[in-house]
């Protein structure tokens, strides 16, 4: 993807979508759009998924406890749509194993139940094991920190796993492969309308301050957290249908506590859950549930919910974790839909929504990573509508994502240095860094630390390590 070739399209064509916001949804929109054979443009104020899109649990799932909340149909549709994305981003998407320990022998049918009816939800053949009954011993050596006092077993079930930003990244390539143009770090400044209905956006080019009007039959919001706001743009005087709740997560360094499976444990203080997940050979902790005031860009978690995470995963593991041993933390903003008036953003439906103003501005809020597909799927259907588009189907559902292993083979076929690793804790390389910036339209350091790469998201100090050499080819390949 080149920047400069896209932004002259964006400036200069005429489309039938264009969309505002490059995170999962925004992302998917775009995938959609392009697939289906619309003119599509997507344009992003920050970093493709700079914000929630990058901070998530990094699960492609059902939601365990939503089934346990009797929302049956979100979790049915979301089991179908984990089976996708498995089998449309192998090179992305996994399974793993969950561990629920069970200290009273009655919680034992309980949440086995819970969870055959979670299998019987799914498809059958979506590549996932059933759930079963695994025994204290194996339990233990599967996942040595877990405590082994009164311990009676596990119950053992399967979700994917995935990394949030690098999937981000293969939409993005998947959109432009079929013709759309995309660019990061554009940001909307105003909406109009012209009196033959065509609708248009003036964009600032964050690099070079530069301004150009986006033109299209329809416009898509899907600023996430910061819908709301583009809402106001479109009609200042709409309500907001928003709220905000903070998730926050830890990651343990890896001599501290690991195993290669994942543990779900099962009841909080607060009355949610709390995954501990094996990721990038470290033990990945979270999430939190707290109301936020506002969106912002970069929330920062708070010293009460690492507490409360690392108290929680301490109640159910033999090893003491204390703050010194966190080697990152982050925090999300979900955009959760406050369709009903609520105090506790912990039982706001996570299903999506899709507007459309008396202008035709299409929002699409709410949902999660595993539903993206289908969220995107809903709000083009809304789209072809508000823009009156010709129609065309949906294809989604067997179109396999963009894989760059070979453009990073091919690098380093050329420059056998590339080779080298970033960090000698992680398996990332030179190769991978330059790639960001020359096809994945990395514009800074931070985009190939935090978002090609995830050694931001992974440990604090390895990240101040690498920050130099990035920078230098950051200089290198934008010379």
């Amino acid at each position: 993807m080149n920047r400069a070739a896209m932004l002259a399209r964006l400036a200069n064509e005429t489309f039938d979508v264009a969309i505002v916001g490059g995170g999962a949804t925004g992302l998917g929109c775009a995938v959609d759009a392009a697939s289906r054979g619309y003119r599509t443009a997507l344009v992003e104020g920050g970093d493709f998924a700079n914000g929630t899109s990058s901070r998530s649990t990094k699960l492609v799932h059902g939601g365990v406890r939503y089934l346990a909340q009797g929302n049956v149909h979100l979790v049915r549709e979301a089991l179908y749509e984990r089976s996708l994305l498995l089998r449309n981003a192998p090179h992305i998407v996994r399974s793993v194993a969950f561990l629920t320990p069970a200290y009273r022998w009655h919680e034992i049918p309980y949440y086995l139940t819970g969870l055959k009816l979670y299998d019987l939800l799914a498809k059958r053949d979506d590549g996932f094991a059933p759930s079963r009954f695994v025994g204290r011993n194996e339990a233990l050596d599967r996942v040595p920190w877990l405590r082994a006092e009164d311990l009676r077993g596990t119950m053992e079930y399967h979700d994917g796993q995935f990394d949030d930003a690098r999937l981000a990244v293969a939409l993005a390539q998947t959109a432009a492969d079929r013709g759309a143009a995309i660019a990061n770090y554009c940001v909307t400044r105003s909406l109009s309308k012209s009196d033959s209905g065509l609708r248009s956006a003036t964009v600032r080019d964050e690099e070079s301050g530069a301004t150009f009007e986006l033109r299209a039959k329809v416009i898509i919001n899907a600023c996430g957290i910061f819908a709301d706001e583009l809402r106001k743009l479109d009609d200042p005087s709409a309500m907001p249908f928003l709220a905000l709740s903070r998730g926050t997560h830890v990651v343990i360094e890896p001599h501290a506590m690991w195993s290669s499976d994942a543990v779900l444990v099962p009841k909080t203080n607060d009355g949610r859950v709390v995954f501990a997940i094996p990721w990038h050979d470290r033990l990945l902790v979270g999430t939190t549930d707290v109301p936020a005031d506002k969106p912002v860009a970069d929330p920062q978690p708070a010293g009460a919910e690492i507490a409360f995470l690392l108290e929680t995963i301490s109640r159910y593991s033999d090893v003491t974790i204390h703050a010194g041993q966190i080697a990152a933390s982050w925090a999300g903003l979900r955009p959760l839909v406050a369709r009903r008036p609520s105090s506790s953003t912990a039982r706001v439906s996570r299903e999506h929504f899709v507007d459309v103003s008396r202008s035709g501005l299409v929002t699409i809020a709410g949902g999660k990573w595993t539903t993206y597909r289908k969220m995107a799927q809903d709000t083009i259907d809304a789209a072809i509508d508000a823009g009156n588009l010709p129609r065309a189907p949906c294809v989604t559902e067997r179109l396999a994502l963009h894989d760059a292993a070979s453009e990073i083979d091919e690098l380093v076929a050329a420059r056998p240095e590339l080779a080298q690793r970033l960090h000698p804790d992680f398996p990332y390389t030179l190769a991978d860094a330059v790639n960001g910036f020359r096809t994945e339209m990395a514009r800074t350091a931070g985009d190939v630390l935090f978002r090609r790469t995830r050694i931001g998201m992974l440990d604090a100090r390895a990240t101040q390590a690498c920050l130099e050499e990035v920078e230098r080819m950051r200089a290198a390949e934008q010379a």
